[in-house]
Formats: structure tokens, sequence, C-alpha cells
């Protein structure tokens, strides 16, 4: 597979993990589909990390790699080094996603513990008595309600898609510079001798 096809592929593949990674981070904001108060919503939502981080950061690149592959090569070699340019930027953008919700995941969400104050009843656990391992803490938060399994479901898909982009972000680096240094794919020409 050449290079400029290899972007196309890539640049397909970002467009629907960038869309679910804001979708995602957009439904972080209403938590069991409850519209709640600024105050009353987890901290580690309000770094946007699905919404820039994955989404837009990562959108950028997925153009500039499909016009990078084009119809299966790359015309020049300065269309693959801004796609590896941009990479780097798409990278960095899904690497600010995993480290944003896996923070949110260790640190788990704001819920009201029954006293009517919001709070983070999970900050302080250690990896033996953390939440994600014991689901029999769960009960501590009373409302929003299922906010703990919402919290987990919508952080660990960031993440996961975090991980898929900047993986992905990284291939076309390498894509790419080879790409610019060895020059893009080259078809063989037929000749007709024939008429010779």
């Amino acid at each position: 597979m050449c290079t400029g096809k290899c972007s196309k592929c890539i640049g397909i593949t970002l467009f629907p993990l960038a869309v679910c990674a804001i979708v995602s981070n957009i439904l972080l904001y209403f938590p069991n589909g409850q519209v709640l108060q600024l105050s009353e919503i987890t901290d580690m939502v309000w770094f946007f990390h699905g919404i820039l981080g994955a989404g837009i950061l990562v959108i950028l690149p997925a153009f500039m790699m499909l016009g990078a592959g084009g119809a299966g090569c790359c015309a020049n070699r300065c269309g693959m080094l801004l796609s590896v340019i941009l990479s780097v930027l798409g990278f960095a953008g899904g690497a600010y996603c995993v480290v944003i919700s896996s923070l949110g995941l260790i640190g788990g969400p704001l819920c009201d513990t029954g006293d009517g104050e919001y709070l983070y009843p999970f900050r302080n656990d250690t990896l033996e008595d953390n939440y994600l391992f014991n689901q029999t803490t769960w009960s501590i938060c009373k409302q929003p309600e299922n906010i703990i399994l919402w919290n987990i479901v919508l952080f660990s898909i960031l993440l996961a898609i975090g991980v898929i982009e900047a993986i992905l972000c990284f291939i076309q680096v390498i894509n790419g510079l080879t790409g610019f240094i060895c020059g893009t794919c080259m078809r063989r020409r037929k000749t007709n001798i024939s008429g010779m």
C-alpha cells in the first residue's frame, strides 16, 4: 500500500472516532439525561478532552490526510509533510484525551451523597479501595441517579477513542515521513510497444 492510500484510510477512520469523542464529551454534561447546575458537573468534563482534544484536534489532520491521500497517491511531498505536522497535533489531542479521561476515571464523579452537598466521595481512595473495583461503594452517590455508571462508561469510551486516535496519528507521522523522504507511491506506466 502506498503512503497516499494509507493516509486516506487513516483519515477516513479518524472522522467517526472524532465525532464519537465529541458526542461522549457532550453527554458527560448531562448525567443520566438530566440538566444540572454548572457547579454540579464533574470538573474533569470542563477540560473539553473529547470536544477539543479527541475531536477538533483530530478532525484537522483527518482532513489533511484525505487530501494527502487524494486518488490513491499524493501529488507532492509538501502535502505529506503537512500531514505529518498536523498528525503530531492529532497525536497530542488523542494523548490529552487519554490523560484527562484517566484522571476522570480515577477521581470519580461529583455527586450528592444524601445531604444535599455535592462532593467527590472517591477522590482519596487508594487503588485497593478504588470505586472502580468495588461496586458496593457506588451506593454512596444518591444524585444524579446512575452518575457513577454514566461517568465510567463515557470516560472509558473517551479513553479508548483517545488511545486509538493517538496510535493512528502516530502511524500517520511515520507514513507521512516515509512519503516525504522516499516519495509517494510510484505507478508504473505501461508502454505500448506494439505501435513501434
